[in-house]
Formats: structure tokens, sequence, C-alpha cells
């Protein structure tokens, strides 16, 4: 399951660096295809490195965009401003009901009871998490067994040694700026789970058989409670 996680990661990077390096080992050796103003410029060209691909496509463009130039006018210039408004209140509102749960949550946690380290106990916690990222604690349901206990407490110490409480906040920022792609909200859906099913094959490693069979009742039992969409925790 940690290579899945790491395939996330490299999609991951891809979005944070949109942009590509030219090399004659690629497929499309131009670093840039079609030019970001191709709607906009007057003269219409792709550049894929291969001249003769280019000699094929390129007199098809200006011969399409001759035949419209006077038609109407550039529709895209009039919508671009809008849309980039539109794009901006989108990231301006997850952010900020991002930050906004955090917080709520923080302030819901306060009176929790510390067990030990950072492990807490909260009559406010429904299902164990991990928050902070500089210190992160776990904090845990009242309603716990002994075993189950341990067993959870594995499970969120393996989120914590992989550095999710980084990931996942920053899975969350990469998908405020690219919100209006919906591929991006099934990639976080499944990074997160993703993230989870690695701790649980992290935990499970270091059981015995009977252990395991506890350790998938703990699941059972705590898993509803567990919200993907909720403000990014691990």
């Amino acid at each position: 399951k940690w290579a899945h996680v790491l395939l996330w990661g490299i999609v991951g990077v891809r979005l944070i660096f949109p942009f590509s390096l030219e090399s004659a080992l690629s497929l499309i050796p131009s670093a840039e295809t079609i030019s970001p103003t191709i709607l906009t410029d007057g003269i219409h060209r792709v550049y894929t490195g291969f001249p003769t691909l280019n000699q094929s496509i390129n007199p098809v463009l200006s011969q399409a965009a001759t035949s419209t130039t006077d038609a109407a006018p550039n529709l895209l210039e009039i919508w671009l401003p809008v849309l980039a408004v539109l794009w901006f209140f989108g990231v301006a509102a997850l952010l900020g009901w991002s930050a906004v749960s955090y917080l709520r949550l923080q302030r819901r946690v306060d009176t929790a009871v510390q067990l030990e380290d950072n492990l807490y106990q909260s009559e406010a916690v429904l299902s164990p998490f991990v928050l902070g990222l500089v210190h992160p604690r776990i904090y845990l349901p009242f309603y716990l067994d002994q075993d189950t206990m341990e067993h959870v407490v594995s499970h969120e110490r393996a989120h914590i040694q992989r550095r999710d409480h980084w990931w996942k906040p920053l899975g969350f920022v990469l998908l405020s700026v690219y919100w209006f792609n919906p591929l991006l909200w099934l990639a976080h859906k499944y990074t997160c789970l993703d993230m989870e099913l690695d701790c649980d094959q992290t935990t499970l490693e270091q059981l015995d058989p009977e252990q395991r069979k506890e350790y998938a009742k703990t699941l059972v039992e705590l898993g509803a409670g567990r919200q993907l969409w909720d403000a990014p925790l691990a």
C-alpha cells in the first residue's frame, strides 16, 4: 500500500510544478507543445518536437483561424477574467472553510485529558485522529477499551511516522487550488483512503493472527465514524 501513496505523491509533485522539461526520451519532446495563449494569439501553432507533425497540423490550424477571424469576437478574452475571479473565490472558500473547521476542532479538544506524551482523550472526540503540524497529538474517545485503544494508537502513530499530518493538509491545499477539476476530488478521496490502508497494513504486520481478528473488529466499529471530507486530519 505504501507504493500507492508514493504514486499519489508523484501526482502531487506534478501539480505543484505544472511545467514540463524537454527530453528526447519523452513521447512528446517539446516542453510546451501547446502555447497557453494559442486561443488569444493571432497565430495558432503547436510545437510537438516533431517537424513532420508540425507541418501537418499547423496549416490546418492557420486555415481554421483565418476563416473565423472576423466571424465573431473572441469569447475567451471576455470570459477569462470572469473565470479567474470565480477560481479565486473557490480557492478562498475552501481554504477558509478548512481553517475554520481546524480552529473549531482545536477549541473542541481544549478540555482533552493527557494520558501520556502526545496521547489525549476527550469526550468531544467521536473517532480517533491526529491533530497538529509541528507537535502532532493523538486524540481518542473515552469509550475505547484497552485492547481497542492499543490498536488505534498503533494506527495513529503510523500516521505520524509517515508524516501524514503534513501530507494531508498539503493535499487539501492542492485540492483547493485545482477545485474546478473533478478528478482532483476523486484523487484526494482515494489518497486519504490509501493512507489509511497503508497504516492498517503497517499495524497488522505487528500483530499475530488472533490480534488481527480483533483489529479487524476495531476497524468495523470505528470506520463508520471517519469522515474523509472533514478538515484535513490524519
